[in-house]
C-alpha cells in the first residue's frame, strides 16, 4: 500500500527501521545487539523487521549503506556550499559538513561499530562499497588529487578519534597535538 509520499508502507518502514538500526548498533555493536532491541525501537515486531531484511546480517549492512548514504549526501551538500572551486576549499567545505554530521553521536559511533566487525566479509564488502562512493565523489566534485583525498580519509578518521575520546576536554600537550585545528559542533 502506497504512503502519501508514494512510498508503500514497506518501504517506509525499511527506512524507519534503518534509522534506529544505527542508532541501537551504535550503542553495543552488531554481535551485542539483539534484532528484538531494534525491533522495539522502530516500534515493529521482529519477525517484520526479519521479513524486511532477511535476518540481522541484512538489516546490520543495511544500516551499513544508509550511513554511507548520510555521509555522501553531507558531502554534497558541503561541497555545494564551498566558497571557492579549487580542491582544498571543496574539500574543506565537505569536511566542515562532516564534523557538523557526526556532532550525531550515533552516526560516528555505528560508524566506529561497523568498523569493528570487518571479520564478516558482507559488512567488509558493505564498508568498502561505501568509502568508494565516498572517495570516489571526494575526488570527482573537488578534483582533488589522491594525496589529498587520502588525508581528506585520514583527517575524518582522527575526526572519530578525537570526538569518541572527547579529546578535546582532554588539557594535556598529546591531546592538543592531536586536535589542533580541528573544531567538532
Amino acid at each position: 500500500m502506497p504512503s502519501p509520499t508514494g512510498r508503500s508502507t514497506a518501504e517506509v518502514r525499511r527506512a524507519d527501521v534503518l534509522r534506529q538500526a544505527v542508532s541501537v548498533f551504535a550503542r553495543v555493536g552488531y554481535h551485542a545487539t539483539p534484532v528484538a532491541s531494534v525491533a522495539a525501537a522502530a516500534g515493529i515486531s521482529e519477525a517484520y523487521v526479519l521479513r524486511l531484511f532477511q535476518g540481522k546480517l541484512g538489516l546490520f549492512v543495511a544500516a551499513v549503506d544508509v550511513c554511507s548514504t548520510t555521509i555522501l549526501s553531507a558531502l554534497e551538500a558541503g561541497a555545494r556550499r564551498a566558497t571557492g572551486t579549487d580542491p582544498e576549499a571543496v574539500i574543506d567545505a565537505m569536511g566542515a559538513a562532516y564534523a557538523d554530521l557526526i556532532a550525531d553521536r550515533d552516526l560516528l559511533l555505528f560508524q566506529v561499530q561497523a568498523q569493528s566487525v570487518t571479520d564478516i566479509p558482507q559488512v567488509r564488502e558493505a564498508l568498502q562499497r561505501g568509502y568508494g562512493r565516498i572517495a570516489t565523489f571526494v575526488q570527482t566534485r573537488s578534483g582533488a588529487s589522491d594525496e589529498q583525498v587520502q588525508r581528506f580519509f585520514a583527517y575524518g578518521q582522527l575526526c572519530h578519534l578525537i570526538v569518541t575520546a572527547d579529546l578535546h576536554a582532554v588539557h594535556e600537550p598529546w591531546a592538543r597535538a592531536l586536535t589542533a585545528g580541528f573544531r567538532h559542533p
